[in-house]
């Protein structure tokens, strides 16, 4: 259920773009008046990831996971269904509230019920649904654009949303094991605003202009929120976001390198499309199939991953997977519109290869000191970084692209944009890589529990509710 809620989550976020084209023509409105319906799903899901781990110990991690999960089915039928471009964009903000409180809660329910040991093992399920999501994303969602209407981009999410809720309806025991403290609402807010604002002036940042009014308002606006939000969250004694968890060195180190480095992982992603049809004049279908390849190097590597991990230990597989990161960054600069798309295909598999090499030993590692009772605010935390990650890489590489261009070359950039951003990227890696091998990683093996059987544990986690249990919060 984890790898399916976190699936759904991921290729919505990033299937939406592809439809935009049809949304325009069906709403007689050009791409640019459609901003508002890729950046208010981040926006969203920002204000409510800081919640998370609150609603979560209030109410019960099931009971949040099925409503949440409820709730982002309903908007995607909205979505599907919306008469006008209000009507998506209100739409695609409960989308993105949803989401926001979908994904910690999944990995936080993970990382309460099975042993580190059993973590690593699911690990290898839950980089699945994170690596094959954005590569197939683009593909889906021309498929689906041109053989039905870009209604079906959101569609598509019902069924299987709606057969997620009856299974967890059915099968999924309450997992609680922490008392909720007091809400901090003025924390809330302020956690909640900085990192809305902030969203919005990174997405909307590269398309307006980092020069425009208000981007710079936004910020500027967002930054103070946040000075302000980390000094109430420092003195406050139940805030809504633990950032005493980054006294933890392991912690803070491993959130670190996941900041840096989605940048250049996630930024090749975002990059590699819009070179295939900009730079070689391909079709969406062209750059969907080429970045499919990614997903089946990241398969493999996590093999690999999880044979090695408490005998190696996470700082060098990381560190290696990073250099991997940069080296691939710098095939992709020597790539010019005669490059080959079997090429590109295969520098894209390389590109697996190395990031499957960290992303199973940065979740792992990060929860490895973390007390139980914090997990679920450990997994909010990692949750805000990795989406700020995530939210920093088209913004970089979009800003790259378009560095000292005018006119046309703002909308079609030439070729040596494309290659200094690869540069960039790669750099980006370098620093991430080399910060990374300075990790202490001793604790993320020493303080590995006893393995436990993986089927009993599940079995705790997916079960039919005893009439006992059905008035757990």
């Amino acid at each position: 259920m984890a790898v399916l809620t976190t699936f759904i989550c991921i290729i919505d976020g990033a299937i939406t773009i592809v439809a935009l084209p049809s949304i325009a023509r069906q709403f007689d409105l050009t791409p640019a008046a459609l901003t508002g319906v890729v950046v208010v799903y981040p926006v969203c899901l920002g204000m409510m990831i800081p919640a998370s781990a609150w609603l979560v110990e209030r109410y019960g991690g099931r009971r949040m996971l099925l409503l949440s999960l409820a709730a982002f089915t309903a908007a995607s039928g909205l979505c599907g269904a919306a008469p006008d471009l209000l009507s998506l964009v209100g739409a695609r903000a409960l989308q993105g509230l949803a989401a926001g409180l979908l994904m910690p809660t999944s990995q936080a329910l993970l990382f309460r019920t099975f042993t580190q040991a059993e973590q690593v093992r699911l690990s290898r399920l839950m980089v699945i649904p994170q690596q094959i999501a954005p590569a197939i994303a683009p593909l889906l969602g021309g498929l689906l654009v041109t053989s039905l209407s870009w209604r079906w981009v959101f569609y598509v999410n019902v069924p299987f949303g709606a057969a997620a809720v009856l299974f967890g309806t059915l099968f999924l025991a309450e997992h609680r094991d922490h008392t909720a403290g007091r809400l901090d609402l003025p924390g809330l807010l302020l956690c909640a605003a900085a990192t809305a604002t902030l969203m919005y002036g990174i997405c909307t940042g590269p398309d307006l202009g980092w020069d425009r009014p208000q981007v710079i308002g936004a910020l500027a606006v967002g930054a103070s929120l946040l000075v302000v939000a980390v000094r109430h969250q420092l003195r406050s004694p139940v805030p809504v976001l633990r950032l005493r968890l980054f006294r933890d060195r392991l912690f803070r180190d491993t959130n670190l390198i996941s900041l840096v480095g989605y940048v250049p992982m996630m930024g090749a992603m975002f990059l590699g499309p819009i070179f295939i049809q900009e730079a070689r004049g391909g079709s969406a279908l062209d750059s969907g199939s080429t970045t499919f390849t990614e997903a089946f190097g990241v398969l493999v590597t996590m093999q690999v991953v999880g044979a090695v991990y408490h005998r190696v230990g996470p700082r060098l597989i990381i560190g290696l997977g990073l250099l991997g990161v940069a080296g691939v960054m710098l095939l992709f600069a020597t790539a010019d519109a005669s490059t080959s798309l079997w090429t590109f295909r295969g520098y894209m598999f390389l590109l697996g290869l190395a990031m499957g090499g960290v992303f199973i030993p940065t979740t792992i590692a990060s929860f490895s000191t973390v007390d139980r009772a914090d997990v679920a605010h450990a997994a909010t935390l990692n949750t805000v970084v990795r989406q700020t990650g995530s939210a920093l890489a088209p913004a970089v590489v979009t800003s790259v692209l378009v560095l000292g261009a005018t006119g046309t070359e703002r909308a079609h950039p030439p070729l040596a944009s494309y290659q200094l951003s690869y540069y960039v990227l790669a750099a980006v890696a370098v620093a991430a890589a080399l910060f990374a091998l300075t990790v202490p990683d001793g604790p993320a093996r020493t303080t590995t529990p006893a393995p436990a059987p993986a089927a009993g544990r599940a079995a705790r986690l997916l079960r039919p509710r005893s009439r006992s249990r059905q008035k757990v919060g």
